[in-house]
């Protein structure tokens, strides 16, 4: 019989470690996987870790896929630093890319650039909004925001779908389901001529930083995380659990609302059904391999956004279908739960012991 036992006391070191044997985990599946599927493993593994940071070109296209990630972690983090499980990131980034996308749309030729900072704020407030639902559900029915939040990213799709295929559609699309290509000043200024990548990267890394001051810095931050740990505790301390609930949520659904309005006013530039990537999805994994710390988020972003470029690689480089990324992701965080999980535990084996009855 397999019985885990709790560790008297769990390793520091491989539990900073962690995640890199996780990671090593995950290549050494990932070529069983290519040796299955009837494909070079080497190529499959270049085409993950090489091929995206491989020219000044492909980095960029890297960080491009590593800004959304990071600055929806980046709010994740808060949520779950504080008990508060907020699973529904990809409906507020969607909501976010909505509420910013209709303000792209009013802008005409005319238009000043100021525009840009009312895209980003309705972007934020759009995500904001979308997560209130839950912080109200949660606070005055004591509704499980897993479920809410999860459920709420489906009505936010049919949101996207309603406005595309309908008032928002582009009436010279040739019948796409798409908004029209928004204005050039609507546009989200580029760090560099001829790249991708847009000040939404400074954005970020400037979330990095604002995030570790509040969370280890500052009593707020201390309150935060208490408040949301150990009600009790911090209701004893003075600090409200509610206030804890309310900050988590409308910090993670502005981050998601930010990034998305991000990625419609760059790069894809309009509103189209294709808008829900799968980041909020993956920022779940990118924040927990970064051990919910700012720092760490940056490094697992970035693997993450790798295993992004490299799925699409794989799919037309090597024909193997795009949902290859879901799986490398699926992976990574099995296999860094697996490895915490034996930092935490040691496995014993006992004997059976069968009870026989007298005759």
């Amino acid at each position: 019989m397999i019985k885990l036992e709790a560790r008297p006391q769990p390793s520091k070191v491989w539990g900073i470690a962690s995640p890199l044997l996780a990671l090593a985990l995950t290549v050494v599946i990932g070529v069983l996987l290519f040796m299955a599927l009837g494909k070079d493993p080497v190529k499959g593994l270049q085409v993950f870790f090489w091929e995206p940071v491989k020219s000044p070109y492909a980095l960029g296209e890297l960080m491009v896929k590593a800004t959304p990630l990071l600055i929806i972690a980046l709010g994740l983090a808060v949520c779950f630093r504080s008990n508060v499980w907020n699973i529904g990131a990809e409906g507020q980034f969607v909501v976010g890319a909505i509420f910013a996308g209709g303000v792209a749309l009013l802008a005409d030729k005319d238009t000043g650039r100021w525009i840009v900072i009312a895209i980003v704020l309705a972007g934020i407030v759009g995500g904001m909004a979308w997560a209130s639902i839950t912080a109200v559900l949660r606070d005055r029915f004591n509704a499980n925001e897993i479920l809410v939040s999860l459920m709420l990213v489906y009505v936010a799709d049919q949101l996207l779908f309603y406005m595309v295929f309908g008032p928002w559609k582009d009436p010279g699309g040739y019948n796409f389901p798409q908004s029209k290509t928004f204005e050039a000043v609507t546009q989200i200024p580029r760090l560099l001529t001829g790249s991708r990548v847009s000040v939404g990267l400074l954005v970020a890394l400037a979330s990095v930083a604002a995030l570790w001051v509040f969370l280890f810095r500052t009593r707020a931050g201390f309150a935060q995380q208490v408040g949301g740990l150990a009600p009790a505790a911090a209701r004893y301390a003075g600090f409200s659990s509610r206030r804890a609930l309310w900050t988590a949520l409308m910090v993670s659904g502005g981050a998601a609302g930010l990034a998305g309005a991000l990625e419609v006013a760059g790069p894809i530039g309009q509103l189209t059904p294709y808008v829900p990537a799968g980041y909020g999805f993956a920022a779940i994994i990118v924040a927990f391999v970064g051990r919910l710390h700012p720092v760490g988020m940056v490094f697992s972003a970035v693997l993450m956004s790798m295993f992004y470029i490299g799925g699409e690689l794989a799919q037309s480089r090597l024909g193997l279908p795009k949902s290859l990324t879901g799986v490398f992701q699926g992976l990574l965080l099995f296999t860094l739960l697996a490895c915490d999980t034996l930092i935490a535990y040691r496995v014993r084996f006992t004997a059976v012991r069968r009870l026989k009855e007298a005759s």
